[in-house]
């Protein structure tokens, strides 16, 4: 009898045992979120502000260089006179050089949108009134000088805008394959402008600058439709509030990290520039990677601009015509189409400088194209194996200088830069024409190869170039020495504004 109950007990306590339970929170812990992940990258196509923006800055290129082909035409049936052709394109340019500083100062401290909208306006309305003062008789050349003088200020103030509205609307995993579809603008206009306005100015002289008021229209239509974000627009917000980066209509977040507008990493260069209209100037003098880099794509302006003329000098000197130099001329524009396709294999062969130096060294051998056998057809392969290497370093400009410093600044270290390139562009022109007034077109194109040989030489020397590597992924910095370009491109994260090798 006294067995049962204490069985009876034990059971009882058996059965009735508490289950394992999870221990009570802990005061005061921080508390723990399930692993989101972020939502999947919508493919640049379908991006439909960047597409917008990108067609309309399309058709502005493609109506600029119908204008810069059609204008010199345009004077010298007027006119007789290649001095005042000429005299269209020195204003044009002087006055983008003169107001470039100035232009990226306003794309820094203005209403971004604004600003290429009164851009595009006032092109457009310059433009057409060319055609309409036809209509009443043959335009005085002043009045088209002045109309070079507003096309001038229009690139000067637009250019650096056009530029950070296109990366204010892609996040930045995706902005090198969007930078080497914009090159793919400008080499596809440059291909298409001139003979589609040699085409026009046959059927009437009104004609190309009606063509080219139309460009100049469809590029203010995709102003005026798309809003991209500003740090000076009211709020400094996206459009679907989420910050200064927003969001674009397809989905894609904008840009964060140095890419952000108003976005300061104290890591990144122009940090102790200060204020003012040559901050970018500032920038870009402080830095030895970047003061190296840009000498060595100046000598490449420099070098392309003079060989322009002694080459087709020679040309027609063996009998080639102005449609097979036309041709020739054509095969960098070609190359840089071809080349768009080959940005992130390139970038993953090589750091940053030595890909740089890799791609001058090969210009060194154009200018004698001329001089072998084989005419238009040599020039033309020689041209576009160059421009193979274009779009590479467009993309290479923007990682190393344009996402490393904050959106506050981009604008005048854009215009800077713009501006320190740009100048090397009449420079070589004006120290051809002195050359070949006292040589033969051979001489001076040996001359011009021997020249950037030498001073490739002395870049080529620089451990700063040698040296330098893909900015670090999610950093914005430049990677030291001991840092590989192929580690960064293999990682593959594309990540951050700041990764090395651009992704597909």
């Amino acid at each position: 009898m006294t067995d049962r109950p204490t069985r009876t007990t034990k059971t009882t306590r058996t059965e009735t045992a508490p289950r394992p339970t999870a221990p009570p929170p802990i005061a005061n812990a921080p508390a723990t979120n399930p692993p989101t992940t972020n939502p999947p990258l919508v493919p640049l196509r379908r991006n439909l502000r960047f597409q917008a923006l990108w067609a309309g800055q399309a058709s502005a290129t493609l109506g600029m260089v119908i204008g810069d082909t059609a204008f010199p035409l345009l004077v010298l049936a007027l006119t007789d006179s290649s001095t005042a052709a000429g005299a269209f394109g020195a204003v044009q340019m002087a006055t983008t050089l003169l107001l470039g500083v100035h232009g990226g100062a306003v794309a820094d401290r203005v209403d971004r949108r604004r600003v290429l909208i009164a851009a595009d306006g006032a092109r457009l309305l310059a433009l057409a009134s060319v055609p309409a003062a036809l209509s009443f008789g043959p335009p005085h050349l002043a009045h088209l000088l002045l109309v070079a003088a507003v096309i001038g200020a229009t690139v000067a103030y637009g250019g650096p805008v056009r530029l950070l509205a296109l990366r204010s609307v892609v996040p930045p995993e995706q902005l090198s394959q969007a930078l080497a579809q914009d090159e793919a603008r400008m080499s596809g206009a440059a291909l298409a402008g001139p003979p589609l306005a040699g085409f026009l100015f046959g059927l009437g002289r009104a004609v190309p600058f009606l063509g080219a008021a139309l460009a100049s229209l469809l590029a203010l239509t995709a102003a005026l439709v798309v809003r991209f974000p500003s740090p000076h627009a009211s709020g400094a917000a996206g459009p679907s509030g989420s910050g200064a980066a927003g969001v674009s209509d397809s989905g894609a977040a904008g840009a964060s990290g140095p890419d952000a507008p108003g976005a300061g990493d104290s890591g990144a260069p122009g940090e102790r520039t200060g204020a003012g209209a040559l901050a970018g100037f500032r920038v870009l003098a402080a830095s030895p990677l970047l003061r190296a880099a840009l000498a060595v794509l100046l000598l490449i302006n420099l070098t392309g601009a003079a060989l322009l003329l002694p080459g087709m000098v020679l040309l027609r000197e063996h009998g080639t015509g102005s449609a097979g130099i036309g041709l020739a001329l054509a095969g960098e524009a070609v190359g840089a189409m071809a080349g768009a396709t080959l940005v992130s294999r390139l970038h993953r062969l090589a750091g940053p400088g030595v890909l740089l130096l890799a791609l001058a060294w090969s210009a060194v051998p154009v200018p004698l194209a001329p001089l072998l056998p084989g005419g238009a057809p040599t020039v033309f392969a020689a041209l576009f194996l160059f421009g193979l290497g274009i779009p590479s370093m467009r993309v290479m400009l923007d990682l190393l200088v344009f996402r490393q410093v904050p959106d506050a600044l981009r604008g005048r270290v854009i215009a800077a830069t713009m501006t320190l390139l740009t100048a090397g562009m009449p420079a070589g022109t004006l120290v051809t024409g002195l050359l070949l007034d006292r040589s033969s077109p051979a001489t001076v194109l040996v001359a011009i190869s021997a020249l950037l040989a030498a001073a490739l030489l002395v870049a080529t020397a620089s451990r700063t170039l040698r040296r330098a590597a893909w900015p670090t992924a999610g950093t914005g910095r430049t990677a030291g020495s001991g840092e590989s370009g192929r580690t960064a491109a293999s990682a593959g994260t594309g990540a951050s504004a700041g990764t090395g090798a651009p992704q597909d």
